[in-house]
């Protein structure tokens, strides 16, 4: 009984206090509340954008800050994650049939060698919560397949991680592959992962080095807004 009272409140509650519940919600991870509440501003007529955006992303954005500030840890935000992709879940084949605007596309993997996954899967977790489509893939991820990627997938950004000292100098092999294919200014190149470091990334051509995931976010943010006002300027 106690489920179907908190799905009858939610779908009691107005929308200018159903939104902020869904903040909520995603904040604490709440998967099912999260999922019942996309569904409700649904059948009430919202466009699938606007919920992307004014519920879905607005809420993760609270949640990237926080764990930016220290606030939240890894656990919580995969949780608050989880519960924003069981959300998109819903909204992705109606984002597509309307044709809805994206932020950007990114292709994200951990570099040869390397099998630890948890920070590359914030980070896709995380830049999808900021409307950004992203391809994952996947772990010990050599340079043909960031390659093939490249142009198969036509994203706007290659994320690359590791988290071993050992194979972080791969990075600099797939970025000097692009750079002797004549391709590596079509990219944002952002590398991350705990044995990096500013000085690092600068060295072997990225673009930028992002220390966790809501970094990756702003800094996806900031480069996409940049190429894409060069691109209206020419």
């Amino acid at each position: 009984m106690a489920d179907e009272d908190d799905d009858l409140i939610l779908a009691d509650l107005p929308d200018e206090e159903l939104v902020p519940q869904m903040h909520d919600d995603l904040y604490d991870g709440l998967r099912d509340e999260v999922v019942e509440s996309v569904e409700i501003l649904l059948a009430r007529g919202w466009e699938p954008y606007r919920v992307l955006t004014e519920a879905l992303v607005a809420g993760m954005t609270i949640v990237g800050k926080d764990f930016r500030d220290g606030i939240l840890f890894v656990p919580e935000v995969l949780l608050a994650a989880n519960a924003m992709k069981a959300g998109m879940a819903i909204l992705k084949p109606l984002l597509a049939e309307t044709g809805a605007p994206k932020m950007g596309k990114m292709v994200i993997g951990t570099v040869k060698g390397d099998i630890h996954d948890i920070g590359k899967n914030l980070v896709s977790m995380m830049m999808e919560g900021a409307g950004f489509e992203v391809v994952d893939l996947g772990i010990n991820t050599d340079v043909d397949r960031y390659l093939g990627a490249l142009e198969t997938e036509q994203p706007d950004i290659l994320g690359m991680s590791a988290l071993l000292t050992t194979t972080m100098p791969y990075m600099k092999i797939v970025i000097d592959t692009m750079a002797e294919r004549g391709i590596r200014d079509d990219y944002i190149v952002l590398v991350g992962g705990a044995p990096l470091n500013e000085e690092f990334g600068r060295a072997i051509g990225a673009d930028a080095y992002c220390r966790d995931a809501a970094v990756a976010v702003e800094t996806a943010k900031a480069f996409v807004a940049r190429k894409h006002n060069r691109m209206l300027a020419s």
